[in-house]
């Protein structure tokens, strides 16, 4: 443990040491296009597609420790694959105060047992905080105020000290992710979006997931294939789409980070 410490306090201490540069937005364009170009085969869901580790390494090689992972803390896939090519990188988790006792479990699971650094990215306002100022139990009466407080806005912020970022976005997540890309230019966010699992089946997530013996969120195993925060999200009944728990019973099935 002492020797996790002292690598992972060596990297803060470098990073703090080396000016970062960060290239402007028509630079990181010509980025993306550059990178689908060389990864993304003839199209999207192409047979001829990168495989994830390809795509890790070609983005751990371009952005080096400008590039940041953000995770919901379902499983640890992604910020293993990344750890392995950059160790130490910045795993952002977004602590909305609203998590499963499960979800944060594997978040300290993660921080302890992986080669990554975790950071807790927070909103402004405690739920206390926002109860005194928007009423008590707002992700019931207007979700996406909430999602936008305690989800996009924070995450908004802490990707703005980076150039890219990777996710665990799935093209077998839902029908709305059927044409997720492995690289593309996030207008939104204002950086670079890498998806390395875009083509994976929820076949080649499990069996990853068990060869390298990852954590993984104990929700999954009853029912939750989507997890979000507690009063947000159900268990999923057979056959159902995997996102139907999520906001069930309301025409929202995206927190708006990704869109």
């Amino acid at each position: 443990m002492a020797e996790r410490e002292r690598a992972r306090a060596d990297r803060q201490e470098r990073l703090a040491a080396r000016p970062r540069r960060r290239r402007s937005d028509e630079e990181l364009q010509e980025v993306v296009r550059r990178g689908q170009a060389e990864l993304a085969g003839s199209g999207v869901d192409a047979a001829d597609e990168a495989g994830a580790e390809e795509v890790v390494a070609w983005a751990a090689a371009e952005f080096g420790d400008s590039l940041a992972v953000a995770s919901s803390m379902k499983d640890a896939v992604v910020p293993f694959l990344v750890s392995q090519e950059l160790p130490w990188v910045d795993v952002l988790f977004g602590e909305t105060g609203y998590h499963f006792a499960e979800t944060l479990g594997t978040r300290d699971l993660v921080a302890h047992e992986l080669d990554v650094t975790v950071v807790d990215v927070r909103p402004e306002l405690s739920v206390a905080e926002q109860d005194a100022a928007y009423g008590k139990d707002l992700f019931a009466r207007d979700p996406e105020a909430c999602c936008r407080m305690r989800k996009v806005e924070p995450m908004r912020r802490a990707l703005a000290g980076y150039e890219a970022w990777a996710t665990g976005l799935r093209r077998a997540d839902s029908a709305g992710r059927r044409e997720a890309p492995l690289i593309s230019w996030d207008a939104a966010n204002g950086l670079v979006k890498i998806n390395p699992l875009a083509g994976w089946s929820d076949d080649d997530l499990v069996s990853f997931a068990l060869r390298h013996r990852l954590p993984a969120n104990p929700l999954l195993a009853e029912g939750y294939p989507s997890i979000g925060c507690a009063p947000c999200t159900r268990a999923v009944a057979p056959g159902e789409d995997p996102r139907a728990g999520r906001w069930a019973g309301l025409e929202k099935s995206e927190c708006g980070l990704h869109g």
